[in-house]
């Protein structure tokens, strides 16, 4: 069925991606990249349906090839981190065909980014017909009426007029400086202090000489308006919901019953916890037989939220069809408890997790930041050194005092870069890497325990919001029994609770496999019980006498049943 995906991503030479790279990708195609050199030829992969270039109004024709638009962005980006492209990764509903996809696409590109002033290069994935989706690559730079890039962002310069301080850009400061406002340079008052910015008249009253030639500007220049817009939160979330209305127009307009939304489960009202984004790394992992964790924690999200429907939907029927019957309202209350007990397992679980990646985490981080500095200072000592022996070259035979002098320091240097290459290899021996292709995925494994670490916080917050939701609802659920009732109602519950008991158990071991542990469970449950205010003694003395009595009834049928067999023996 229809699902709702959007996923927004910025391809960035800071992230070592580019933009004809990515390009080539999701066309399928073969492009070359001017800008490094280097041809990126994906055109083995399989699953592409349908491709078009969008332009806008002002944008040259001849980008209407793909290579030529890509190298066009690909030239115009000057710095090694820069921006290139906005990527959107967008899934398609299943209840339409191809045409109606393309039409989709065309429509929704063309009024919500071409129409905006971007150029769009969009693909259309299709490769088992259970996964359609399309890739929108879109320029992050506006275009002016001649066709040509306008800027990011502009260098502002911080001006002064009588006290006043205001930001100017160089076109603003030619018409700002007729109105008396001065750019600000760096001086050195006096010999040791810090530099001062001061406008050039100022400097010249106070006879400073100017320290450098760059004047004083604000950190990160002032940002085109249109880019701005772009970038900011606010436009994400209307393309978003943009994206949401123009599937669920199509839909309709095919007369298709299922329709997407782009709000988050809370935002909607939703108890359910949301599922994460799994990726194709998660898949070949459990290929391979190993557990992933983003699968493993998706696992007890799906489970977490079966048992509350399961949950919800026996409540609401028990609540409409007998809601002062004793054993209904001691079914409600087991089936609670029997959720909140399955909630705080995890919520152990997730504890234990946590503390056992943090502790390994703060055990690797220290010795990967030692890693890094003693890497920074070999090779600034390597450097150093090898300077030194270019000197020594370059100084004279008979100038041996020279000489004897550059030896000390080179054999000096020596020593201490043989120290810290020792260090080196003990930091990579305490985490067990052999090279630094090993330290360099040592590295990434950190970032990931990091993310790892922060979405089970964000499950915990969610599993500690919902155990609150169920005790409320356990305390509303007790409350419609008389005080002359409990007894009969500890009575029902007893027998429920046994299989209860079997049931968590059996469904807690499905979920976490050999991580399960059986005492983790039996701590769950009287945390539960604490946090509900019961009595597990008072069940077990209770359920005691209940099995002492039915013992004895059994006793009693036995020999009711033996003296009418030994009557009808003396007939």
């Amino acid at each position: 069925m229809a699902i709702y995906h959007l996923e927004a991503k910025v391809i960035s030479r800071g992230a070592g991606r580019s933009a004809c790279a990515a390009a080539a990708y999701m066309s399928c195609s073969r492009i070359y990249n001017d800008y490094d050199g280097v041809q990126h030829d994906y055109t083995r992969k399989q699953g592409l349906v349908w491709q078009q270039i969008f332009l806008p109004e002002y944008a040259p024709r001849e980008w209407q090839d793909r290579e030529v638009l890509w190298n066009a962005v690909e030239e115009n980006e000057k710095t090694k981190d820069s921006r290139l492209a906005r990527e959107f990764v967008v899934a398609l509903p299943v209840e339409l065909d191809k045409v109606q996809w393309q039409a989709l696409l065309s429509e929704f590109v063309q009024k919500q980014f071409v129409a905006d002033g971007m150029c769009a290069d969009v693909c259309i994935h299709d490769t088992d017909g259970h996964n359609p989706h399309a890739h929108i690559m879109l320029t992050v730079r506006p275009l002016d009426e001649q066709g040509k890039w306008q800027y990011k962002t502009q260098k502002e310069y911080l001006c002064v007029r009588g006290g006043e301080e205001q930001g100017f850009t160089a076109a603003e400061f030619k018409t700002a400086q007729a109105d008396g406002w001065e750019k600000q340079y760096p001086y050195i008052p006096e010999k040791g202090k810090k530099k001062i910015y001061l406008p050039p008249s100022e400097a010249d009253r106070r006879g400073l000489i100017r320290a450098d030639k760059h004047p004083k500007s604000t950190k990160y220049g002032r940002q085109n308006p249109i880019a701005a817009k772009w970038n900011s939160e606010e436009q994400l979330l209307t393309w978003r919901a943009a994206w949401a209305d123009a599937v669920n127009r199509c839909l309709e307009k095919w007369k298709c019953s299922e329709r997407i939304d782009h709000r988050s489960h809370a935002e909607r009202g939703i108890d359910e916890q949301p599922t994460i984004h799994e990726g194709v790394t998660a898949g070949k992992l459990e290929y391979k037989g190993i557990v992933s964790d983003r699968r493993e924690l998706n696992r007890q999200i799906k489970a977490d939220n079966e048992l509350l429907r399961e949950l919800k939907a026996q409540i609401k029927k028990l609540t409409n069809a007998v809601k002062e019957v004793i054993p209904a309202v001691a079914e409600t209350l087991e089936k609670i408890r029997e959720h909140m007990v399955t909630l705080q397992y995890h919520l152990l679980h997730n504890s234990a997790e946590i503390a056992n990646t943090r502790e390994r985490f703060e055990s690797a981080s220290p010795i990967m930041a030692e890693y890094k500095s003693v890497k920074k200072q070999l090779r600034q000592k390597q450097e150093t050194k090898q300077e030194l022996l270019t000197q020594k070259e370059n100084t004279g035979f008979f100038n041996s005092r020279q000489r004897k002098k550059l030896d000390q320091q080179i054999t000096a240097l020596t020593e201490e870069i043989e120290e810290l290459k020792t260090r080196k290899t003990y930091l990579m021996y305490k985490v067990s890497c052999q090279n630094e292709t090993e330290m360099k995925e040592a590295e990434k494994t950190l970032l990931k325990m990091s993310d790892y670490m922060e979405k089970l916080d964000t499950q915990q917050k969610q599993l500690n919001a919902q155990l609150a939701v169920d005790e409320e609802e356990y305390g509303e659920t007790l409350e419609r029994i008389d005080s002359e009732q409990e007894k009969q109602l500890l009575e029902a519950r007893i027998p429920l609770r046994s299989s209860f008991y079997v049931k968590i158990r059996e469904k807690l071991h499905e979920i976490f496999g050999q991580k399960f542990k059986y005492d983790r469970v039996t701590l769950a449950e009287r945390l539960v019980d604490h946090r509900l205010g019961e009595n597990p003694a008072l069940y077990r003395e209770r359920a005691s006498d209940l099995h002492r009595e039915q013992e004895k009834e059994q006793g009693r049928s036995q020999s009711i049943a033996s003296k009418k067999k030994s009557r009808s023996h003396a007939r």
